[in-house]
Parts: structure tokens; sequence; C-alpha cells
């Protein structure tokens, strides 16, 4: 059974930074793709940035620059370090992990909320 648990959201000012955590636990996280997602209200889940076990990282063209996903295998935690946070950034935040034998997102966590205020 997997189990992610996020932390470190809350509200910040346009142009400060804010760092999320997430700490997972379960036999199948080291041979995972884990990554963030985030949904604002009113609109679609989006995929914001994954990391795999072996170091590789992704980005949606919208925080590239901006954020950056670190991942700790030993840890089997994975964070998201956001700069330059925009108004736009404000959603709920979660951590997901994905099977590498599966096209799917299938564990979530309860997610965090990131509010950015202009």
């Amino acid at each position: 059974q997997v189990q992610l648990v996020e932390s470190g959201g809350g509200l910040v000012q346009a142009g400060e930074s804010l760092r999320l955590s997430c700490a997972a636990s379960g036999s199948i996280v080291s041979i995972s793709v884990m990554g963030w997602h985030r949904q604002a209200p009113g609109k679609q889940r989006e995929l914001v940035a994954t990391a795999n076990s072996g170091g590789a990282t992704n980005y949606a063209d919208s925080v590239k620059g901006r954020f950056t996903i670190s991942r700790n295998n030993a840890k089997n935690t994975v964070d998201l370090q956001m700069n330059s946070l925009k108004p736009e950034d404000t959603a709920v935040y979660y951590c997901a992990l994905r099977p590498i034998w599966g096209a799917r997102w299938e564990y979530w966590g309860q997610g965090t909320q990131v509010t950015v205020s202009s």
C-alpha cells in the first residue's frame, strides 16, 4: 500500500518562494515516477513536474525556470521548490505516484493549498 503525505503549502505574495514536500511510503515507491500536480478552482488538474528514480525530470511549460523538483530515493521524498510565484500558481497541489509499468497516476496525496496574492 502506498501513502503520500504533502506539507509546505501556504499563503505568499507574488514573487516569493515556497517549498512543498511529499513523503511516500510503500514497496513500489523506489521504482515509480513521482510528480506534482495542481488544480485551480474551476480548472482541470494539471501536471506540474515529474521525477523518476534515475533523476530525470520534466516540467510544465508554465513553471519551467521557476519550479524545481527534487527527489531523494533514500528517503522516498519528493520536493517542489517554487520561486517567483505568480497569482496564477494558486491551486491545490498534489503529490502523486505512477508505477513504471503503468500510464496512470495511481496514488495521490491529500493535497496542500498554495495561494499567491498579487
